[in-house]
């Protein structure tokens, strides 16, 4: 059962028909930006007291906040155009002011380009910066995912083999219609992979990982580099059973998610090499 309002949520939980017409897709996401907000300022912050972050960053997590979250917004949607671009030649006005429809992947790239120019305006270190809102962003990636499965809004997976399903897994952790997704398709039962779920657990994983190697001995830009290879591994793999057109790549069939995985996995790769070097703080 999907709940694109939060009427709907209302609705199902206390049997009232209020008119409350909040899409929980967007609900859901300003809870994240201000929990990912406070993780980020808390980071910066002990980067700065460390030495890592010499100049004073003042209030460079709300501006950083602000700037990420409008990019995010447009390369999410960018990205979704660019997933299909057939739907978006026959209806372009529809797709980019539809209410569904963004690729969480595309937000991540944006934001981080406009967040880079902007720590770099403010005279700030870019990778010490990074480093600093890596755990932020994969912990904002792995609760965005949350809005998703709440809403339907498309970003589930192919049709689910419930006979390669686990004895002791629970069928909603298998498969799901999204009965009354906000994108108004019908899915046939026994349904599709819940991808959005499993999204968030591996992504909450992920940030697990990176919060506890946040004090790394290593020199700047490791942890960034490392959030990289991890967030990168984790929708490299999950586009296999994930519902995304699919592209020849050396005669290969990719998605166009995979094929940006795969750079960012590399530049995390190269990233970690570089950086894998102690740090010394300076005198």
């Amino acid at each position: 059962m999907a709940f694109p309002y939060l009427s709907d949520l209302v609705r199902t939980l206390t049997g009232l028909d209020l008119p409350l017409p909040v899409p929980m897709f967007g609900l859901t996401v300003a809870a994240v930006f201000l929990v990912s907000l406070r993780v980020a300022a808390q980071e910066i912050q002990r980067l700065h007291q460390v030495g890592r972050i010499g100049a004073s960053p003042g209030g460079i997590a709300g501006e950083l906040a602000v700037s990420v979250a409008l990019a995010g917004f447009i390369g999410a949607r960018v990205f979704h155009i660019l997933e299909h671009p057939q739907e978006f030649m026959a209806e372009p006005w529809g797709m980019i002011f539809s209410r569904s429809g963004f690729s969480m992947l595309g937000g991540v790239v944006f934001g981080a380009i406009a967040g880079a120019l902007h720590v770099r305006r403010r005279g700030l270190p870019v990778r010490a910066v990074c480093d600093a809102v890596a755990p932020a962003a994969m912990l904002g990636y792995a609760l965005g995912r949350i809005g998703c499965q709440i809403s339907g809004d498309g970003d589930w997976g192919v049709a689910a083999d419930l006979s390669l399903k686990p004895d002791w897994l629970p069928a909603w952790l298998w498969a799901q219609t999204y009965d009354n997704n906000i994108v108004g398709v019908a899915i046939p039962p026994p349904g599709v992979y819940p991808t959005p779920i499993y999204e968030t657990l591996l992504g909450l994983a992920a940030f697990g990982l990176l919060w506890m190697a946040r004090k790394h001995p290593y020199r700047t830009g490791w942890l960034f580099a490392l959030y990289l290879v991890l967030s990168g591994t984790e929708r490299f793999f999950i586009e296999f059973i994930r519902v995304n057109p699919q592209l020849q790549v050396f005669g290969l069939p990719a998605s166009q998610a995979q094929i940006v995985s795969l750079v960012l996995i590399a530049l995390g790769l190269l990233g970690l090499g570089v950086s894998s070097r102690p740090w010394h703080p300076p005198p």
